[in-house]
């Protein structure tokens, strides 16, 4: 399977046609919070819940989200 779209956007990325913060941004906004938290995990992120040093916990993820620009408390 070729990733021809992931391809094109580390491109533009890599081109300076997109600011990599930017793509992070609107790939958190589009993700499920669990989505993030697999990813998390994936790459060694998060910690075992026994520990202290990351907290996933549901607060107002949708003010932080609006805050950054995309969309409203309500789209959340």
């Amino acid at each position: 399977m070729t990733r021809k779209c992931t391809i094109a956007l580390l491109e533009m990325m890599d081109d300076g046609v997109m600011d990599p913060k930017t793509v992070a941004e609107m790939c958190l906004a589009y993700m499920s919070e669990d989505d993030v938290e697999d990813m998390m995990r994936s790459n060694d992120l998060l910690v075992d819940e026994d520990e202290d040093d990351v907290d996933c916990d549901d607060g107002d993820d949708g003010y932080a989200l609006a805050s950054a620009g995309f969309g409203t408390d309500e789209d959340y």
